[in-house]
């Protein structure tokens, strides 16, 4: 397949994880420009990274007309870069969430309607763990799957997670939740490590996601992510098995219980000389996931974003589409009906939104 040719708007935090991917995988992606308004960040970005950087967008596309443009921007400010590129008649690949509120969404659903490619840049599902495990899913070891308890991410990832994991689809849950706050040592952040000893609050929220014949758990803290000492946890459950972290129980009859562990590969350690990336993930004697960017040293939230940039690509060029409006509007829905239920202290029904198929 050729390049995937892309223009992003934004300079920020995420903008690098787009620019690494590139650099890393230049025979598959290729940036053909960088929108900021800050024409001193422009100047640094083009001269750091080797591409072409500019604080208009009508410029940057007709400098090179991409196959889709990113947008990764601060909230507020995405729908209205969103209907930008729109309004040039070309795909847009958004950031999470694509808007803040219910009637951000539906007011970018309008656009969709009227025929705008908006795709959205959901990548937790394409993580390499979350490839293993959905795929033990999919081929059946679980059986019918009821029961998910997802502490991985915060908002609209999390509740992505639980659909995909329950394969729960556009279905309304009535969803009762709480909030509770604790104190934690300070960990890093996106700068590095702690400067000094610190006590924080973090605030850890608990949300029931009631689909009738599943439910889905919705459990993390901020600290999560950036923290050494706070861990994430995961358990699936189906008629036949579950999948609790890393390790697989099933029955492959109703005599034999088969237990696993979902055993990690990556290359360049101890005496290893292939140079260092991550090969795939391994139950028992199969490969449950094969890292489709082999010699890349990519981190896994890494390999995600490229294989979202690359189904974008394809989606562009007439295949289905890697993760659609609809499904991250749905997510982003449910987040909010999750705080709504937290704020009110009583249950909270989803109801059928326009884009629900």
């Amino acid at each position: 397949m050729s390049t995937v040719q892309f223009a992003i708007i934004g300079s920020g935090w995420r903008t690098l994880f787009f620019l690494r991917i590139a650099r890393a995988l230049p025979e598959k992606f290729r940036v053909t420009g960088i929108l900021t308004r800050d024409g001193a960040k422009a100047e640094k970005l083009q001269a750091e990274w080797g591409v072409p950087a500019f604080t208009d967008f009508g410029a940057m596309i007709r400098h090179q007309r991409p196959d889709f443009v990113v947008v990764s921007v601060a909230q507020p400010a995405a729908p209205t870069m969103i209907e930008l590129v729109a309004s040039a008649g070309l795909p847009i690949m958004t950031e999470t969430p694509p808007a803040q509120t219910l009637e951000g969404l539906l007011r970018l659903w309008a656009l969709v309607e009227k025929g705008a490619h908006i795709e959205v840049a959901e990548q937790y599902i394409y993580q390499p763990l979350h490839q293993a495990r959905l795929a033990l899913i999919r081929a059946g070891r679980l059986g019918q799957v009821s029961f998910a308890h997802v502490s991985h991410a915060h908002g609209y990832h999390g509740t992505s997670l639980i659909r995909h994991y329950l394969d729960a689809g556009f279905a309304e849950p009535a969803i009762r939740g709480r909030a509770f706050s604790s104190t934690i040592v300070a960990g890093p952040n996106r700068q590095g490590p702690p400067a000094e000893h610190r006590i924080d609050t973090v605030r850890q929220v608990i949300a029931e996601l009631d689909f009738g014949d599943r439910l889905g758990i919705f459990d993390f803290a901020g600290s999560q992510y950036f923290s050494w000492v706070r861990a994430y946890r995961l358990t699936v459950r189906g008629e036949k098995g579950e999948i609790v972290d890393r390790d697989v129980r099933y029955l492959k009859d109703f005599l034999t219980p088969v237990e696993l562990t979902l055993r990690r590969s990556d290359t360049g350690q101890y005496n290893n000389h292939e140079g260092y990336f991550h090969r795939g993930i391994q139950a028992g004697e199969d490969w449950v996931y094969r890292n489709p960017y082999p010699g890349a040293a990519l981190t896994d939230d890494e390999i995600a974003v490229a294989a979202i940039l690359d189904g974008m690509g394809e989606s562009v060029r007439g295949g289905k589409p890697i993760y659609s409006f609809a499904e991250a509007a749905q997510d982003q829905y449910l987040s909010l009906l999750i705080e709504e239920a937290v704020a009110a202290g009583t249950t909270v029904q989803a109801v059928r939104q326009p884009w629900a198929v």
